[in-house]
């Protein structure tokens, strides 16, 4: 029996997701057409849904998005403001369409059933799964369509990672941005259009919202809510006050401040480390900067469960305790390299560390 997803403590106020799906037998199938409806989606259900897409990318068979997620409402909004909201996203035929509905069900059937179906549509909102399958399915349908196929078109359901704010936010969103540089595909992740780095370059406004919003948890900095007593905050470079945003995140990505110059200029970066090569380093008992090992791929990233500090994923280690073993006794695990690589950061599970 699969287990229900791990999802962050309910005394969060928000919540970060880092998502990842491939495609069935993990065909490379989407090219620029489908990345550009696939985009189209993200940011229709992203408003719908409550959600915000901080970071993404496209590639030609699975896509990455880290997602903003705050919690549902102690107290939901107003039936009335349900229906503007629909109103406001899938236009006056739709909402029309629902008060009428509204109208029926409680003639029909009473009040209890008229609330059981508001309930249904306040579900899709304020949660990453919830978003995650509504797109994926829109997706989905339009393809199919689109290519005269049937059937299912992602691989499994997706893979998902909490992510705390501060450090571990700024560490995955760069390693999302660096997955064409990883793949080979370009040099400067810059050049890359299907990022939420090369978009927010090329002026697309959301690209730049959902940066903005990185840029400033790595800058005032401090873990997500919690209600721990303890907070380990992590040792993080950051970037320097002053410059522009964009130049802050670049910074950021790598590790450098005299990458700032290179925004206009584009030029070349030196390539990435090899896995081969950092666990080369590693095994000689060699120092790889975080930058360098961002540059390769990390099961950390996709298959760690959570990521942050120690005090935070103990938390949602606590939260979630009945999924692990009695006999284990800590959840936070260190990442390979050493806390001095990491800046503290933990993750909650310890996948293979050089592939995927």
């Amino acid at each position: 029996m699969r287990l229900p997803r791990l999802k962050a403590p309910l005394h969060l106020t928000t919540a970060y997701y880092h998502c990842v799906s491939r495609v069935v037998d993990r065909r490379f199938v989407l090219g620029d057409d489908e990345k550009i409806r696939f985009l189209q989606l993200v940011r229709f259900y992203e408003r719908f849904c409550k959600v915000r897409v901080v970071a993404y990318c496209l590639m030609s068979n699975h896509f990455h998005l880290l997602i903003e997620v705050p919690k549902q409402p102690d107290e939901l909004p107003s039936e009335a403001w349900l229906i503007e909201h629909v109103r406001r996203c899938y236009g006056p035929n739709t909402a029309f369409a629902l008060e009428v509905n509204l109208a029926q069900t409680r003639k029909q059937a009473g009040e209890e059933a008229a609330q059981k179906l508001l309930a249904g549509w306040f579900a899709r909102m304020w949660d990453v799964s919830a978003f995650m399958k509504i797109l994926k399915q829109r997706f989905t349908q339009w393809f199919n369509k689109n290519s005269k196929r049937r059937g299912t078109l992602w691989e499994d359901r997706f893979r998902s990672m909490i992510v705390e704010s501060g450090a571990a936010l700024g560490t995955m969103s760069a390693y999302i941005d660096l997955n064409p540089v990883r793949a080979g595909m370009v040099k400067d992740p810059a050049d890359y259009r299907w990022s939420s780095y090369g978009a927010a370059m090329g002026g697309n406004k959301a690209a730049r919202q959902g940066l903005q919003v990185v840029v400033d948890t790595i800058l005032n900095g401090g873990p997500m809510e919690t209600t721990s007593e303890e907070n380990e905050a992590p040792k993080k470079p950051k970037p320097t006050r002053g410059t522009s945003w964009l130049e802050q995140y670049r910074v950021w990505m790598f590790g450098s401040t005299e990458e700032i110059k290179d925004v206009h200029s584009r030029r070349v970066l030196r390539k990435g480390l090899t896995p081969e090569k950092v666990q080369a380093v590693l095994k000689n008992g060699g120092k790889v900067r975080r930058w360098e090992m961002l540059r390769c791929r990390l099961r950390y990233m996709t298959g760690g469960g959570a990521l942050g500090t120690k005090a935070f994923v103990e938390d949602i280690f606590q939260s979630e305790r009945w999924r692990f073993s009695e006999k284990r006794q800590e959840g936070a695990r260190s990442m390979r390299g050493g806390d001095s690589m990491w800046s503290g950061l933990r993750t909650l599970r310890s996948p293979r560390w050089n592939s995927g």
